[in-house]
């Protein structure tokens, strides 16, 4: 790299307080300057100056004018209007699905993408392999097809397309699967200043989920979507094996509403779950995450004894595309978090702190529920479509997700009229796991399952 280029780069860097990031320029490779130059190149200082903004200006947010945000809990007949509306406009072609999946498994204690995670009860099918499963069902129960948007990071990409191709896209389309990348953004130390991790690479930290809003715009998903003429997607994250994608009871509601953005909520076990609560703030909609919460706000209590903030938010969503439109244009707000990153110090080696060191900045996908005209929470039963994999043991870890699979796949059967030997506690004791491909309720069940078959040990026998 020439001295001019060097040049430009301190000059870049000192405009915005940031020479320090240059101090090891002397001793890096071609490789490693070529490296940290694309980052400063492509490093977007305006985000970077609201960043230090907030971090000057970091407060807590404001929590006291908040109310509990109406739910929608339909009746029978409610329902069926929905369900039909839904279906409707699968069959039509105008629904495409929206998945999060740029993590990793690593606190799982699995090397790779979260979703390349063996998961299903028997089989060991991995989340990706799930997810696919119930979007292919979905084509061929409506003759359809779903666009099938996956947001995936830097560090998984490469890798997760690859796991793709190699399993055949899982029976989908390929040319109806469209990976792209989310953004990322520096963490800055206390004094506003980027990290280096290594003395020739700025670290850099996903931008949050509700960074898709631009990497749907960048990445021309946006167009991609109204080329196939869609007009409605669902929302959801790799790590849950329960959701019920594309659910068109919940697709039916928000068409039949006119919503903009329409989220699935459900009761929390406890006060102190970490979900965030759908709420009212000065007339708007919104979701308070858990940390923004006192210890008052949690524990309030109905007059009836109920959670006045009951419900919390699972990260299933239903989006209008001309809303995703218009919201790709706007400025979300950013979140700080105080986290702990190894960084260089100033003598060039590698500390990894045992405290918090640095601050990381997150766009979160419901702060854009304030903007949304209408909307629709939907009270949905956790037991049926929430069982996260986020730790390697106890809660929401996978062995409560396989449990949680074959206690649905249970009720299922016993909806259909096959009875599933269950222990004193009512829980299954033999291990179960149903082909999305094979149905997608009781009612598949009900259809497809001969009279004559039964429960006899571990398998299911004809």
């Amino acid at each position: 790299m020439c001295g001019a280029d060097v040049n430009r780069l301190r000059e870049i860097t000192a405009r915005h307080g940031q020479e320090h990031v240059l101090r090891f320029w002397d001793e890096l490779s071609e490789n490693q300057r070529r490296t940290l130059a694309e980052q400063i190149a492509s490093m977007d200082w305006t985000a970077l100056e609201k960043m230090k903004s907030v971090l000057k200006n970091k407060a807590a947010a404001p929590t006291d004018a908040i109310a509990p945000a109406p739910v929608e809990n339909p009746s029978e007949s409610e329902t069926t209007t929905a369900r039909n509306e839904g279906e409707t406009a699968i069959r039509k072609g105008q629904v495409g699905v929206i998945l999060v999946a740029g993590g990793q498994g690593s606190r799982l204690g699995f090397e790779g993408p979260k979703g390349c995670l063996p998961l299903a009860p028997i089989t060991g099918a991995t989340l990706f392999s799930i997810h696919c499963r119930k979007i292919l069902a979905l084509e061929r129960k409506y003759g359809s097809k779903i666009p099938f948007y996956i947001m995936t990071s830097p560090s998984n990409d490469a890798t997760t397309k690859t796991f793709f191709d190699q399993n055949s896209f899982f029976g989908l389309d390929p040319s109806r699967v469209m990976f792209f990348m989310q953004g990322m953004w520096p963490a800055l130390d206390e004094h506003g200043r980027l990290i280096l991790e290594d003395k020739g690479r700025l670290f850099m930290g996903p931008d949050g989920h509700g960074g898709i809003l631009a990497a749907l715009r960048k990445n021309g998903m946006l167009e991609d979507m109204t080329r196939r003429c869609l007009t409605t997607l669902f929302y959801f994250q790799v790590d849950n094996p329960l959701v019920e994608i594309a659910d068109p009871v919940f697709i039916g509601l928000h068409r039949l509403k006119g919503a903009d953005m329409s989220v699935k909520v459900c009761a929390k076990r406890d006060p102190d779950e970490g979900l965030g609560v759908v709420v009212l703030r000065n007339g708007r909609h919104a979701i308070v995450e858990y940390t923004e919460l006192t210890k008052e706000q949690k524990h309030e209590r109905l007059p009836d004894g109920r959670l006045k903030f009951l419900y919390g938010s699972v990260a299933i969503h239903v989006f209008s595309l001309d809303f995703l439109r218009a919201e790709s244009e706007r400025e979300l707000p950013v979140h700080v978090a105080h986290k702990k990153v190894p960084f260089c110090n100033a003598d060039g080696k590698i500390v990894k702190p045992d405290k918090p060191n640095a601050f990381k900045f997150e766009k979160f996908i419901f702060d854009a529920l304030p903007d949304a005209k209408v909307v629709v929470n939907y009270v949905f039963k956790r037991e049926d479509e929430f069982s996260p994999v986020k730790n390697s043991s106890g809660a929401d870890s996978p062995a409560t997700a396989q449990a949680d699979m074959i206690a649905k796949f249970a009720r299922w059967l016993n909806a259909a009229g096959w009875k599933v030997p269950s222990d004193a506690n009512g829980k299954p004791k033999v291990k179960i796991e149903i082909d999305p491909c094979f149905a997608l309720g009781p009612e598949d069940l009900k259809r497809k399952l001969s009279p004559s078959w039964k429960i006899d040990g571990d398998v299911l026998l004809a």
